[in-house]
């Protein structure tokens, strides 16, 4: 880790004039002043966005909408308390576009899984629900379980009916990404979300402190993981005891260190195997073959070095349990708190986290930004089997990810009730906001909303975001998708034999000289190589095509 990657591309990118784990949410225009935030926002492509008029068509054609019809919508990540300002103005718009009713559900981070996968599986009469590569309706199984409708089937082209301007804007690396193997065949089973569809994990600094001590963010830019020890115990001795300077998320900080990808798949799957990649070029092909994490050389370096850190005090026990981990995360972050720490990089977040935190925050890339499968199925929306309008349902998707006056009310809700416009037409948000806060990138197009106020100027997402994400170089391995089938009774032991030692392990909080032998002969036990070999045997015949 040389240099600062990113902020080599963004200055390369702004020179030019041309140049984002998960963002949070946005909001909407009202009356006398819908036009102002959405001449603000910026187009999909490369158009202007208008406001949409009474006058305009909805963009689905040949599409029978004498009948009204509800739109039950299952959505992730939300922390909605209120959303009845907002639905009454997109209940009015839909009604007058689709002649629709739209109900969503608004899913919390904590009930999503369940709630969703017990209403696929009960059949619940839900038109819509996120799905993605990494929860528990996870978009491949389900797909191969016939729970989402295939959107491209030749009999019944969905996308090409009533999806087509929504798939015209998407880049070719998403459309690509949600090509799977399902119940219907090779196909696009749910779509898209243009969110950050690349993948940079990064150092999180907080440069305040580190300047305290007498360092600059250069230091930290010049080191690699094995080479912290001296930033961490100066943090150490100037902190006190109760101070930890290591902020981690453990599975991601073995990622990192080790440059392992995860391969796509369900969750035990992520647990147990890896595909490694050249930190420099991402899209080099240096032969990797998949393997177990934990049974590498890498991993072994990594668990070492994490284990004497551990003992140091640099990290909080609390980060070992998967009860605590992400809350002690999350609480060290906003108070400050720590001096390195990991984050999945998202574009503009730097700003959006200084002033959240009150202290100065820089991220210093452990690798550029690459694409994978895992990383375009990172927020879809599929139309489930259950749907009695599936129809509609492509129509709606459609018109949200190609119309900015609807986007940004689902968004960021009602201007002048749940945001403001400031004079530079950012998006500056109100005490309502609190009521009404659905996750950003678990939406759809977000690069039709507005820029929020430290985010960057107006036009941050066609000048920053599209071209930096366009930069993206693309695994070797990026069209593999690992089937599970016929090793799921294996990979179900092998995520119990993970969940017992992986995380701690990953934190530095069981000794892996003992832990990580029984840990490897345990995987071992439960049909570790069986796995291995499935995985790779489907990867040579993806390369082979």
């Amino acid at each position: 880790m040389k240099k600062k990657v990113l902020s080599i591309v963004l200055s390369a990118v702004m020179v030019a004039s041309v140049f984002a784990g998960c963002g949070k949410k946005e909001d909407v225009p009202a009356d006398s002043t819908e036009e102002s935030a959405v001449e603000e926002s910026s187009a999909g492509e490369d158009t202007d966005a208008e406001t949409p008029s009474e006058d305009e068509e909805a963009p689905a054609t040949a599409l029978d909408i004498s009948e009204p019809v509800t739109l039950r919508w299952y959505l992730h990540g939300s922390n909605v308390t209120d959303d009845s300002a907002v639905m009454e103005k997109v209940n009015e718009y839909l009604g007058e576009k689709l002649n629709v009713t739209l109900e969503p559900i608004w899913g919390t981070w904590a009930d999503f899984d369940e709630g969703s996968t017990l209403a696929i599986n009960g059949g619940d009469d839900i038109d819509i629900y996120f799905t993605c590569s990494w929860s528990a309706n996870e978009y491949n199984q389900f797909a191969k379980k016939g729970a989402w409708v295939r959107l491209d089937d030749p009999e019944n082209n969905l996308i090409e009916q009533y999806g087509s301007d929504v798939w015209a804007a998407l880049p070719d690396v998403l459309k690509e990404g949600a090509v799977i193997d399902g119940t219907d065949g090779v196909g696009v089973y749910a779509l898209p979300g243009y969110k950050d569809y690349g993948t940079q994990n990064t150092w999180d600094v907080n440069v305040t402190l580190l300047e305290e001590l007498g360092y600059s963010l250069s230091d930290v830019e010049s080191r690699d993981y094995y080479s912290f020890g001296d930033l961490l115990q100066a943090a150490k001795d100037a902190k006190g005891d109760d101070f930890y300077p290591l902020n981690i998320e453990a599975m991601v900080l073995e990622r990192m260190v080790t440059n392992s990808v995860i391969v796509n798949g369900d969750a035990g799957t992520c647990n147990v195997l890896s595909y490694y990649i050249d930190p420099t070029d991402v899209s080099k092909d240096i032969g990797s073959k998949i393997v177990s994490k934990f049974g590498t050389e890498e991993f072994k370096k990594f668990a070492e070095q994490t284990r004497e850190y551990y003992l140091a005090g640099y990290i909080d026990p609390a980060q070992a349990n998967a009860q605590t981990a992400n809350d002690v995360l999350t609480s060290k972050q906003l108070a400050g708190d720590y001096l390195i720490g990991t984050q999945s990089y998202a574009l503009g977040y730097e700003v959006q986290a200084s002033a959240d935190r009150g202290i100065h925050v820089e991220f210093v890339p452990c690798t550029p930004p690459y694409v994978d499968k895992t990383s375009t199925q990172g927020a879809m929306m599929a139309i489930s089997t259950a749907s009695k309008n599936p129809e509609r349902a492509m129509a709606f998707l459609n018109l949200l990810n190609t119309d900015p006056y609807l986007m940004t009310l689902l968004e960021y809700g009602v201007e002048g009730v749940h945001y403001n416009l400031n004079g530079e037409g950012l998006v500056e948000f109100t005490d309502e906001r609190a009521n009404y806060t659905p996750w950003r990138n678990g939406m759809g197009n977000i690069t039709l909303l507005p820029t929020m106020d430290g985010e960057g100027d107006s036009n941050f997402f066609q000048e920053v975001f599209v071209p930096y994400y366009e930069s993206a170089k693309g695994i070797p391995a990026f069209g593999y998708v690992f089937d599970p089938t016929s090793v799921e009774t294996e990979l179900a032991a092998l995520a119990n034999v993970a969940g017992q030692y992986a995380m701690s392990l990953c934190a530095g909080s069981v000794d892996p000289e003992t832990a990580l032998p029984e840990f490897l002969q345990k995987l071992e036990d439960a049909g570790m190589q069986k796995v291995i070999d499935e995985a790779n045997a489907q990867l040579d015949a993806y390369f082979a095509q």
